[in-house]
């Protein structure tokens, strides 16, 4: 930790909290991630939200090519002597949460993305990989621990919501380990896990994505309502159509939303697909 401290010291940088960065220098830990990401000397990786650079050496060790993006630009002299030496590293200071992700698929195929992501823009960037690329082989990634639960939760849970579902419909999510708060410099105030998500497009059979991303923003549109409820608010039908609806897709019209399996919400959306509400 102190050897960290030292370099951000030196070159003066300072913490910005709007960019949620918490660093990494435990030596176990970053080559934990690495090997839980499944990452050989074939992989291109995509790190976002490199800070010190600390994670971005392991997977130069290790990768094919590294492309890192960060944000803050204050972190280029700090880069500069972390990644010394490293000739398989590209670093990007790019808000990734813009960049043009098919252009992305065209310019380096097929990658892999293994970050520390900074917490307020987990969600939006996990969906923005599970819509935009098609070149996406694998996630690996630390998150907030209670974000991690819910990536990987089960339907009737607490936890069990649109962003598990999402992830359902291009691979399987899972917690591969549980980090300490006190692992981090600065230390946050909670503690976080590393989520491996592995795509297998097709696990769920769905006539159409964009119709099974709609199905699911309307299930979890009011967690507290009925799908029937819900269907009604969301794509303006007559409460009979609604009825129809799910009576097609084999669905209790009592139910909610958090009972459905990404497979039963695939049959809702194939519903509302043949009944030309989509």
């Amino acid at each position: 930790m102190q050897d960290l401290k030292s370099i951000l010291t030196r070159h003066g940088f300072h913490f910005k909290k709007q960019f949620g960065q918490n660093f990494i220098s435990d030596t176990n830990l970053l080559e934990s991630i690495v090997a839980a990401s499944g990452i050989d000397e074939n992989t291109t990786v995509v790190e976002i939200g490199c800070g010190a650079g600390t994670l971005t050496r392991a997977l130069a060790e290790k990768a094919k090519k590294v492309y890192a993006y960060d944000v803050d630009t204050a972190l280029q002299p700090v880069l500069a002597e972390t990644l010394a030496g490293l000739d398989n590293v590209e670093v990007i200071f790019r808000d990734f949460t813009k960049v043009n992700l098919p252009q992305l698929d065209e310019e380096i195929g097929e990658f892999t993305v293994v970050a520390n992501l900074p917490y307020y823009i987990t969600t939006p960037l996990i969906t923005k990989l599970l819509e935009e690329s098609e070149k996406v082989q694998g996630i690996s990634v630390m998150v907030q621990e209670e974000v991690a639960e819910r990536f990987c939760a089960k339907e009737n849970t607490a936890e069990y919501g649109s962003i598990t579902a999402a992830i359902a419909l291009k691979g399987e999510a899972k917690i591969v380990k549980r980090v300490s708060r006190n692992l981090f410099y600065p230390r946050p105030n909670v503690d976080s896990a590393v989520v491996k998500i592995t795509f297998d497009r097709g696990r769920v059979a769905v006539k159409s994505e964009k119709a099974y991303r709609l199905a699911v923003k309307c299930a979890f549109l009011n967690r507290r309502k009925t799908l029937e409820n819900n269907l009604v608010n969301f794509f303006k039908l007559t409460r009979e159509q609604a009825k129809q609806v799910l009576s097609t897709a084999g669905i209790d019209e009592k139910a909610r939303g958090e009972t459905l399996s990404p497979q039963r919400l695939a049959v809702l959306a194939d519903a509302l697909l043949d009944a030309g509400i989509l």
